[in-house]
C-alpha cells in the first residue's frame, strides 16, 4: 500500500502571550518563533516519524522552499510538491500560559491546487493505495472523487471545518478523523457519543474517529464504540497534537493494528507532542515513545 497525503504546507508564526488577544485589544507578545507547519505537513511528518513511507503533494511559494527540506528531513517523499507563484500559506498562532492555542490562517499556495496538478499527483496511485486529506487546500471535492475512481482508500480530517465540508462527496470517505468541534459541526450534536452515533448512521461505510482532548478519543463503527484514555503530561503547546494523533493513528491502520492499539499509539504520540513548542518540530519520532514514561 502506498500512502499519499495531499495537504497544506505552511509557515507558522507563533506568538507567546499570557492570554489570547480580545476584540479591540492591543497586546505585546512575549516572544515570536517561526516554525514549519500546516496540517498537511504536520500529518506527513507524523506518519513518516511513525515509520510509514508517505508521499506528500502540495504547493509552496518561492519563499517557502525551506519547508520542503523540513519534510525531507523528516523522512517524507516530496517529489510531488510544486512551487507556486502564489505566496506560501501561513498561520498566525497565539499560545497562552495554559498551552492553549488560537490560529489565524492564510491559505496562499495551498489554495492553488488545480485539476492538472491533481491529475499529475494521482497518476501513479491506484487500488489499495491510501489518500489522506485535510481541509486547508482547494479542490477537495475533485481530489476525493478522482482518488475514489482510482480505488484509493480515503482518510479525511475535516479541519479546519467550513461550510464547504457538507458539500464534499463525503459518502466516498472511508475514515473520518475529527475533534469534538468538527464532529458537532458535521453531525449537529454536541454530545460526542450522540455525534458519533449519528455520523455512523450518516456514513455507514466509514470509520469515525473523534478526539476529545483531555478525555482521550473514541472510534465508532457499525454500532461499536472503542474508547481511548488520554495520557497525563504537562502541556506546553497543543498546536500539532491533533495532527500527530492523526498521523500515528493512520500509521497504525496501515500496519494492520487493531483499532484499540492504533488509538493507543496515537494517544501516546499526541501526549508527547504537547510537551514541546511548535508544530512540525514537536512531532515525536516513534523511538521516542518507547523511552517516555506515560501516565494515565
Amino acid at each position: 500500500m502506498r500512502v499519499l497525503n495531499f495537504g497544506s504546507i505552511n509557515i507558522d508564526y507563533v506568538y507567546s502571550v499570557d492570554e489570547f488577544v480580545k476584540s479591540g485589544e492591543t497586546k505585546a507578545a512575549r516572544s515570536l518563533s517561526v516554525f514549519a507547519g500546516g496540517k498537511g505537513l504536520n500529518q506527513s511528518l507524523a506518519m513518516a516519524k511513525a515509520g510509514l513511507r508517505v508521499l506528500h503533494a502540495g504547493k509552496v511559494g518561492k519563499e517557502g522552499e525551506f519547508l520542503i527540506d523540513t519534510l525531507k528531513n523528516g523522512g517524507v517523499d516530496t517529489k510531488l510538491v510544486e512551487i507556486s507563484d502564489v505566496p506560501t500559506g501561513h498561520a498566525i498562532i497565539q499560545v497562552d500560559d495554559r498551552g492553549r492555542n488560537c490560529i489565524l490562517l492564510f491559505g496562499g499556495a495551498n489554495q492553488d491546487i488545480g485539476e492538472a496538478y491533481i491529475d499529475r499527483s494521482l497518476l501513479d496511485f491506484g487500488s489499495g493505495d491510501m489518500l489522506i486529506l485535510q481541509n486547508e487546500i482547494s479542490s477537495i471535492s475533485s481530489i476525493i472523487a478522482k482518488a475514489k475512481t482510482k480505488g484509493m482508500t480515503i482518510v479525511f480530517n475535516p479541519s479546519p471545518y467550513s461550510s464547504l465540508v457538507p458539500n464534499y462527496p463525503l459518502e466516498l470517505v472511508d475514515v473520518f478523523i475529527m475533534n469534538e468541534i468538527e464532529a458537532t459541526c458535521l453531525s449537529g450534536e454536541q454530545d460526542p457519543d450522540r455525534a458519533a452515533g449519528l455520523l455512523v448512521r450518516s456514513f455507514p461505510q466509514a470509520l469515525i474517529v473523534i478526539t476529545l482532548g483531555e478525555d482521550g478519543s473514541m472510534c465508532a463503527r457499525k454500532g461499536e464504540i472503542i474508547r481511548q484514555k488520554a495520557y497525563r503530561v504537562r502541556a506546553v503547546d497543543t498546536t500539532a497534537a491533533g495532527d500527530t494523533f492523526s498521523g500515528y493513528f493512520i500509521a497504525g491502520l496501515v500496519e494492520g493494528m487493531e483499532i484499540s492499539k492504533a488509538l493507543d499509539l496515537a494517544a501516546r504520540a499526541a501526549s508527547l507532542c504537547i510537551t514541546r513548542k511548535g508544530a512540525a518540530d514537536s512531532v515525536p519520532w516513534r523511538k521516542e515513545l518507547e523511552k517516555w514514561d506515560f501516565k494515565s
